[in-house]
């Protein structure tokens, strides 16, 4: 089912905006914005850019706690990442080590909370890995790896939403403790549960155009998904030359190994 917004004014000449909904099983999609001409016989839409802003400045890692290089670094990387999400785990495990390898402090690496609404617990382990990046950018960073790479045990073998939420606070305040921050400020901090910053990055980031996880952001260019390691290369080093740095060789290329032969049975 369709269901379709009033007709309102808008900036293009000779053109009306229309707002139009998807509905299906009781659920609806975001609200998508066409352009009907003004006779009616003609229906469009389009994305609008502020191309007068440099698009490395479209989404910030002001605030946030980083890796990799420094926070005027040529290439700066936000990623908006899931912490229940197996994709963004894996990216996680895979990508990021290999950039801040090869690319040392010519990268600065930052994430942005982007919670999907199918994931029970990673609500929660936004604001708790917030709650100590807020005071520790390496205590944050030791949460979030751990939760990426143990995902799929925090919550059981019954994956209990309780047992998973109790285990986040746990490793939250157990981090807190290796790191020397206020116990107390922490307690409350993870008590409150509050949820606001973490709504403000999902704004941000469904006002760039996200709606799923992983997403990256390399000076402002968009990359959805799981992405070639070599293409990730590609897209940095044309960044760097951009910005009139010099990207690191290339890395050899991968030797094929020598397969051994089966071993052959008497007789035959």
């Amino acid at each position: 089912m369709i269901q379709i917004g009033p007709r309102t004014r808008s900036e293009v000449p000779g053109f009306d905006k229309i707002s139009v909904m998807f509905l299906a099983d009781g659920k609806s999609s975001k609200p998508a914005d066409f352009l009907l001409s003004t006779d009616g016989n003609t229906l469009a839409q389009f994305t609008k850019f502020d191309i007068s802003k440099d698009p490395k400045l479209l989404v910030s890692g002001e605030g946030r706690p980083s890796r990799g290089g420094p926070a005027n670094a040529p290439v700066l990387i936000v990623g908006f990442d899931d912490l229940e999400c197996p994709y963004c785990a894996k990216m996680h495990e895979q990508l990021f080590p290999a950039l801040t390898e090869r690319y040392k402090d010519q990268i600065h690496i930052v994430y942005r909370d982007f919670p999907l609404d199918q994931h029970p617990w990673a609500m929660r382990a936004a604001i708790d890995t917030n709650c100590v990046g807020a005071h520790s950018p390496a205590g944050y960073w030791n949460l979030v790896d751990y939760i990426h790479a143990h995902a799929g045990e925090l919550g059981g073998a019954d994956k209990s939403l309780a047992k998973a939420n109790e285990t986040l606070d746990t490793l939250a305040r157990d981090e807190g403790k290796k790191q020397n921050l206020n116990a107390e400020s922490l307690n409350a901090c993870l008590a409150k549960q509050d949820d606001t910053a973490i709504k403000a990055s999902i704004k941000l980031g469904e006002s760039l155009g996200v709606d799923s996880t992983p997403a990256l952001f390399i000076n402002g260019e968009k990359v959805e998904g799981a992405q070639p390691l070599e293409d990730v290369y590609r897209m940095i080093d044309s960044a760097l030359i951009a910005s009139g740095q010099t990207p690191p060789p290339p890395p050899p290329p991968i030797q094929a190994q020598p397969q051994t032969p089966p071993a052959t049975k008497p007789g035959n």
